[in-house]
């Protein structure tokens, strides 16, 4: 007697319902409802009816000609670059140094942790420890520049532009450079040790081996890390608007504060929000969609489309077979 076997992928499907419907309900309805608000006339402090412009785009176009969303969109872009640059590459050194199976560098767990630890620190406490760290005249940054000589007087740096933005930057580059680090270094230990082994025997050094086999075989971790620091980056929020409210002078407006300010400061301009936050979609869509792109493993698309090939000639020769036949 055969004994009936147990289906579990039903099981998967009913433990996957929860993050659907909350998905559904506090994901994609909230942006369905932004996307469609963008085109409205909705704006104004507990206001929830609302009309369909007659230039449905008009809220659009009067964001793209706004000079403070322009500004916040070069701020955003600067602070992310800046932070970025200097993040993935401490991250990959501090990978290489922990992943090198010839230098065994004593108490690794120790110092993960205190790389990492930046991270869990909330946003909040980080923006006031930073912004009393620069203050003016008695902050400790201050003190410490007088004291080596550096500096003769004060500098009040909430005041300066670009002391601002580098502030910022600074705080998210060392906010993020351990959490880069732990995610390349489970890369790393997913990449077969044989690998490793074969370049050893081979004669390959530490850097001809990161160069030439650990990063190629990086390809798609460092792929996951670029999308999702751009997406993080592009949607800064926390830090900027904690730390100076976007200040001085907007030179931290990051778009995520602008978009926040157009909603719920003022005005209460709900559709020019959704539609500056559609905007920013579209373009972290595009950005995401040329980084895939140009990241891709070149080879593994040549094969496919040799592949493809082989298969429709090997069709064709079947229909001529047939028609022969026949």
């Amino acid at each position: 007697m055969r004994h009936k076997g147990v289906n579990y992928a039903k099981y998967g499907y009913i433990f996957c319902i929860p993050f659907i419907l909350a998905f559904l309900f506090f994901s994609f309805y909230p942006i369905i409802y932004t996307a469609v608000i963008g085109f409205t006339d909705l704006k104004g402090m507990g206001r929830t009816d609302f009309a369909f412009l007659e230039d449905p785009f008009q809220n659009f176009v009067t964001i793209l000609n706004n000079a403070s969303f322009r500004q916040s969109l070069k701020n955003t872009i600067i602070i992310w670059i800046v932070n970025f640059i200097p993040q993935i590459l401490l991250a990959l050194i501090l990978t290489a140094w922990f992943t090198n199976h010839r230098n065994k560098v004593k108490g690794q767990g120790m110092f993960k942790v205190l790389f990492y630890m930046p991270n869990i620190i909330t946003a909040a406490t980080i923006a006031i420890l930073f912004y009393s760290l620069f203050g003016y005249p008695k902050g400790p940054v201050n003190d410490l520049l007088m004291n080596l000589g550096i500096i003769d007087e004060p500098t009040y740096f909430h005041i300066s532009k670009t002391a601002a933005r580098g502030i910022v930057s600074f705080i998210q580059f060392w906010m993020w450079y351990g959490y880069t680090m732990i995610i390349l270094i489970s890369g790393v230990l997913g990449i077969n040790p044989e690998i490793f082994e074969a370049s050893d025997i081979d004669g390959a050094n530490n850097i001809q081996t990161f160069f030439y086999v650990t990063l190629p075989n990086l390809r798609t971790i460092l792929l996951y890390t670029l999308i999702t620091s751009l997406i993080g980056g592009l949607n800064m929020y926390d830090i900027p608007k904690m730390f100076l409210l976007g200040g001085p002078d907007n030179a931290t407006l990051t778009t995520s504060v602008f978009i926040y300010n157009q909603a719920f400061s003022g005005s209460y301009m709900y559709n020019r929000a959704a539609a500056a936050s559609m905007i920013m979609f579209v373009i972290i869509a595009f950005l995401s969609g040329m980084i895939f792109f140009i990241m891709r493993d070149k080879g593994a698309v040549k094969l496919n489309k040799q592949k493809r090939r082989l298969e429709k000639e090997g069709k064709r020769s079947e229909k001529v077979v047939r028609g022969v036949a026949k």
